[in-house]
């Protein structure tokens, strides 16, 4: 266990919970799948986020994410897998003929509904280049290298940031998810729904591509 102060903890998640509510492309995505889709839609795609933060966490600790800022070959490969990725989804959602809420559909076992939405917000979170950068530049701030293990610090905390965003996502995905089961009663509403999320999806899809790494 590193040597890490109740302070240091302290500090550092109340700066990771007011970044992970700020507008932004993961929880974006979490309320417009929550709105369209349902409340495991919603939390399973923010559990898949979280899931991608820890693949981060892994990469920053062991200088890999390093590497890729060093490279603009690895950073532009990444960053167009990505918006491919999310313009991918946004196309699938645009395809879509509209969620139906019934009784029958929200009665779906969860792992049945729920794990193609984890794995692709894993999957649009992990090979983000963007979010790799943010976590090389972030987590440092709030390691000590008075206490040492440097790594084993950086660690945890990606860990602990992943488990807080696991905490506000479910929360955000559940409420939407609870708006959305009312609006989704309304079948014209719910293809809306489907061309919103298809839109955002796509938009986030046209920006990680255009994006910089600055």
């Amino acid at each position: 266990m590193p040597d890490i102060s109740l302070a240091q903890v302290a500090g550092f998640l109340l700066a990771a919970a007011l970044i992970t509510f700020a507008p932004g492309p993961d929880n974006l995505s979490v309320l417009s799948l929550g709105l369209s889709r349902g409340r495991r839609a919603g939390i399973g795609f923010g559990l898949g986020c979280a899931l991608g933060c820890f693949t981060h966490t892994i990469w920053a600790t062991l200088g890999v994410t390093a590497l890729i800022a060093a490279s603009d070959t690895a950073f532009a490969a990444l960053k167009f897998a990505g918006a491919a990725y999310l313009v991918w989804l946004g196309v699938q959602a645009l395809k879509s003929p509209g969620a139906k809420f019934t009784a029958e559909a929200e009665g779906t076992p969860p792992q049945e509904a729920m794990r193609p939405y984890v794995m692709r917000g894993f999957v649009a979170n992990a090979i983000n280049p963007k979010v790799a950068l943010f976590f090389l530049a972030f987590l440092p701030q709030f390691v000590d290298p008075a206490r040492g293990a440097a790594a084993a610090q950086t660690a945890l905390l990606g860990t602990l940031f992943a488990l807080q965003t696991v905490l506000i996502f479910g929360v955000l995905g559940w409420y939407a998810g609870t708006v959305g089961g009312w609006l989704r009663g309304r079948p014209a509403v719910g293809r809306w729904l489907d061309r919103a999320t298809g839109v955002l999806f796509i938009g986030l899809g046209i920006r990680l591509a255009l994006a910089q790494r600055g």
